[in-house]
C-alpha cells in the first residue's frame, strides 16, 4: 500500500468510533538515550489520526537506574517497579510489574476505561498485561520483537525453562501475538503445544527524518549501526573492512552505537592496523544517525541474530546498498542484488568480497540504493506501521 492510497483509509479511520489503548512497553526513548525504543514511540504519533487514542507507560526494573522520558510528541510515563536483578528474576518480573501497576492502571480505567491493552515483549510488559487484562476484563495484545520469544537464549538452565512456560502463558493469553516478521512468528510458534493466534506488522521507517542525500560522500565510508555486542557481527565487519585495506586506502568504517564489546572490538581493530580508519562514535541522537546514513556510502551490519533490524529499513529509506545477512527477519524485505546484499552469518570471505564489489561498483550501489527506496515507500513507512496496527486493534475488539 503506497503512502497515497492510506490516506483514504486514514480518513475513513478518524470517522469510526475512537479506540482507547494503553501501552506498555519496556522499550521507550529517554532522556540521554533518544534512540532507545524509538521503534515504538514513532508509530503512535500517528495513532491519534487513526482514531487511536494511546497512553504509554514505559517501565524498567530498579536495578537499572531511574529514567525520564525524552521531550517528544509522544507522551509517556516512566515507570520503575522491583524485579529480581539478571536473567534469573526475569520470570517473576511481569508479577511485580502487574503489582506495581494495578492500582494506578485501575484508577485510570474507571476515569477513562481502557479498550485494549497493547504490551511490548512477553517479558515483563506481557505477562504484567495478561494480569492486567484479567482483572479488567479487557483484551491484550503482545508484541514479539526478536527471535528469542521464550527467552531460552537469554536465559539458561531452569530459569530459562520458567521464562519459556511464562511467555507461553502470555502468548495463549493474548488476543493477538504481534510479530515483527515471518521469522519472529516462526519462533513463536516453534513451540507446538503453544495455541496462539498472530499477525505478522512490520516495523516502520520515518522515510522524512531518513531521506537520500543529494550527492554521494567524497570519501568511501561503511557505517554500521547497532549495539556493540557479539551478535551484531561488528568483529566481522572490522576483520573484513581490514581485508581491503590495502585495495581501498582512503576507505573509512563509522560504527555508531556502544556496548560491553567496545574494548574488544577496538583491540581488534588496532592489532589489525586498521585503528585509524575505524571511528567508533558511540550513542548517536536520531538526527545525528540519519546525518551518518545519508553521508555513507555503503550500511552493513552483519548481525546474526535478527528479528528485523529497524537500522537497516531506515538506511534503505536513506536510499544507501544494505548489506545484511541471510536467514533473518531482513531478508524477507531485501532480495538480493536488488533492492540490497545479503551474505551468509559469519562468512568473512563473503562479507569481504561483497563489500569490494559495492566499493568499486558505484552504479550498481546507486540501483541498489533507488530500489530500496522505494520499497520503503511502498510498503514500510511508519504510516503503513500505524495504519496497519489500528486495523488490528479494532479486529480484536470486533
Amino acid at each position: 500500500m503506497s503512502a497515497a492510497a492510506l490516506a483514504p483509509a486514514c480518513e475513513a479511520k478518524r470517522l469510526q468510533k475512537p479506540v482507547s489503548v494503553l501501552t506498555v512497553t519496556p522499550f521507550f526513548p529517554a532522556r540521554g538515550d533518544e534512540t532507545q525504543g524509538c521503534f515504538v514511540a514513532e508509530p503512535l504519533s500517528l495513532m491519534e489520526s487513526l482514531a487511536v487514542a494511546n497512553s504509554t507507560i514505559a517501565v524498567r526494573p530498579f536495578y537499572r537506574g531511574r529514567a525520564v522520558v525524552a521531550e517528544g510528541p509522544v507522551p509517556a510515563q516512566w515507570v520503575h517497579f522491583f524485579a529480581v536483578p539478571t536473567g534469573v528474576g526475569l520470570s517473576s518480573a511481569g508479577a511485580f510489574l502487574h503489582a506495581r501497576l494495578m492500582s494506578e492502571v485501575s484508577r485510570s480505567h474507571r476515569r477513562r476505561p481502557f479498550d485494549l491493552i497493547h504490551a511490548h515483549s512477553a517479558l515483563p510488559c506481557g505477562h504484567a498485561a495478561a494480569l492486567l487484562s484479567r482483572e479488567l476484563n479487557i483484551p491484550f495484545v503482545v508484541t514479539v520483537h526478536g527471535l528469542d520469544a521464550f527467552f531460552t537464549q537469554q536465559v539458561g538452565g531452569y530459569a530459562g525453562s520458567l521464562c519459556a512456560r511464562v511467555a507461553g502463558f502470555v502468548y495463549r493469553s493474548a488476543r493477538k501475538v504481534i510479530c515483527v516478521s515471518e521469522q519472529v512468528r516462526v519462533s513463536v510458534k516453534n513451540q507446538p503445544e503453544n495455541e496462539t493466534n498472530t499477525a505478522v506488522v512490520y516495523n516502520g521507517v520515518d522515510s522524512e527524518m531518513f531521506f537520500p542525500a543529494i550527492s554521494e560522500p567524497s570519501i568511501d565510508r561503511i557505517l554500521s549501526v547497532g549495539n556493540l555486542i557479539a551478535v551484531k557481527g561488528h568483529e566481522l565487519l572490522i576483520r573484513a573492512f581490514a581485508a581491503l585495506r590495502r585495495r581501498y586506502s582512503h576507505a573509512q568504517l563509522d560504527i555508531i552505537g556502544d556496548g560491553p564489546e567496545r574494548g574488544r572490538l577496538q583491540n581488534i581493530a588496532r592489532n589489525l592496523q586498521v585503528d585509524g580508519r575505524v571511528r567508533f562514535l558511540g550513542r548517536q541522537s536520531r538526527g545525528q544517525v540519519a546525518e551518518a546514513m545519508r553521508c555513507c556510502t555503503i550500511f552493513a551490519l552483519p548481525s546474526r541474530y535478527e528479528g528485523l533490524g529497524c537500522v537497516y529499513l531506515e538506511a534503505m529509506s536513506s536510499g544507501k546498498a544494505v548489506i545484511a545477512c541471510r536467514g533473518q527477519g531482513i531478508g524477507e524485505v531485501i532480495q538480493g542484488g536488488v533492492n540490497g546484499w545479503l551474505v551468509e552469518p559469519g562468512n568473512l570471505d563473503e562479507l569481504t568480497e561483497s563489500l569490494a564489489t559495492l566499493l568499486q561498483q558505484s552504479g550498481l550501489r546507486r540501483r541498489l540504493g533507488e530500489t530500496a527506496r522505494h520499497t520503503i515507500l511502498g510498503s514500510y513507512t511508519l504510516q503503513h506501521q500505524a495504519a496497519r496496527l489500528a486495523t488490528l486493534y479494532r479486529d480484536c475488539l470486533s
